[in-house]
């Protein structure tokens, strides 16, 4: 393949250090920058526009669903490989709904990283096995079965509402909150409202298991 720029987001040390090296192995490959958090991700992507985004989901400040958002509303043309551990249907559902354009489980990464990075660069999507078969398994079920009244957790739930979540769930304040995020206090404090009212949480408690529950932030 022609020369490749490669930006990973992972908030373990020892995962970057691996990934990169595997993908500076190949020849023509560069990874030009390595990111800690979907924050510092969406950051460097925008200044160094590489070709393939590597993106874990779980990280500190903006996770990877709401960081692969945010690349994708600002530079369309990055492709954006998800590389993770979690495998649940309803991640695979939100990974590709945020604009992902492939799928590989950690678990997988001696198997078919440099084959998905090819793939997605090439302009093809790329999943794990594993992924394909919830995929699948979930659109059998979305034909065989009505729609009930169980749409995934944060429906109706805007982006800056979502970033609020994570934020909050990790600790920060209001006044973090709008610090992180460029708004005022105030509008931290009526995005908290808002969030808790969508979701019919009646307790911080009850946010931060909902944030757990949904990958938002690790345990």
């Amino acid at each position: 393949m022609a020369e490749l720029r490669i930006l990973i987001a992972d908030d373990h040390e020892v995962v970057r250090s691996g990934i990169s090296g595997m993908l500076n192995r190949q020849e023509g490959w560069t990874v030009c920058a390595e990111a800690t958090n979907g924050r510092e991700a969406v950051r460097l992507a925008e200044k160094l526009q590489p070709d393939v985004v590597v993106m874990d989901i779980a990280m500190p400040e903006l996770n990877g669903i709401d960081a692969t958002r945010q690349i994708r509303k600002a530079l369309p043309n990055v492709k954006i490989l998800v590389f993770t551990m979690h495998d649940a249907e309803r991640l695979v559902q939100e990974v590709f709904q945020a604009g992902a354009d492939g799928y590989v489980l950690k678990s997988d990464a001696g198997k078919h990283l440099i084959t998905a990075v090819t793939s997605v660069a090439e302009g093809r999507h790329f999943f794990s096995t594993k992924v394909g078969q919830l995929i699948f398994e979930g659109f059998l079920r979305s034909g065989a079965a009505e729609k009930h009244d169980d749409a995934p957790d944060g429906m109706g739930l805007t982006a800056r509402e979502r970033e609020t979540i994570q934020l909050l769930a990790e600790g920060r304040s209001n006044k973090e909150v709008a610090s992180i995020l460029g708004i005022s206090v105030k509008t931290a404090e009526t995005h908290r409202a808002a969030i808790m009212r969508k979701l019919a949480l009646a307790t911080f408690s009850d946010l931060v298991r909902y944030a757990i529950r949904n990958k938002i932030i690790e345990a």
